[in-house]
């Protein structure tokens, strides 16, 4: 860390982040033509039901009986949900670049992010991401998810860290909008290496 740094904490989202995205749009895409599904149809009930999936208030079973479910399937829950799970893929660089931040810095690390219970605890362990994340401000558990200031706020609660000793590195702007607003000093997430110079105008940097 660069002398007078005062970043303590890092906050960080998981889809488009340190993974793929969980169940966006290509992977519903995937899936729609994987199990010859309607894609529009399987998107509109998708929209409709997915606030209340992601803020935990829907179990993985629910979700489906209402989005793919609703009517007869040539195919099982269980084939579906192993589809979807193995939409997930890992970022290496971008894990490593955190794991040595904070080796290196002595950083705290918190993911905020907006993930479905079971799709969220099945990422974290098959990627092992609480091996250096500290706390898990995942919609799925606090009921709030972004672009709510709330979970923001949660999460500087939880950390008890004061935003301006945040770094917050995101891929959607809206929610890195909603995040300056409250102080935190916030990174647009779109390359490796364009985050690792935004990092490192923070007094973020780690040896390559």
């Amino acid at each position: 860390m660069k002398k007078g740094s005062s970043i303590t904490t890092l906050f960080l989202d998981i889809g488009g982040v340190l993974l793929t995205n969980g169940w966006d749009h290509h992977a519903r895409k995937r899936a729609a033509i994987n199990f010859k599904l309607e894609l529009a149809e399987m998107n509109d009930r998708h929209h409709l039901t997915v606030e209340t999936y992601e803020e935990g208030k829907l179990t993985l079973e629910e979700y489906l009986d209402r989005v793919v479910f609703y009517k007869e399937r040539p195919f099982t829950p269980a084939q579906f949900r192993k589809f979807m799970f193995a939409q997930s893929k890992p970022y290496p660089k971008m894990i490593d670049l955190v794991r040595r931040l904070k080796a290196r810095c002595g950083l705290k690390i918190v993911v905020v992010s907006n993930e479905a219970r079971e799709l969220n605890v099945y990422r974290i362990r098959t990627f092992k991401l609480d091996g250096f994340v500290d706390f898990f401000i995942s919609s799925c558990f606090v009921h709030v998810r972004k672009p709510d200031t709330d979970i923001f706020r949660l999460a500087l609660d939880i950390a008890q860290t004061p935003a301006r000793q945040v770094v917050y590195i995101e891929n959607t702007p809206m929610f890195v909008e909603v995040a300056e607003s409250l102080g935190i000093r916030s990174v647009l997430h779109t390359d490796y290496s364009s985050t690792c110079a935004k990092l490192a105008s923070f007094g973020l940097e780690v040896a390559e």
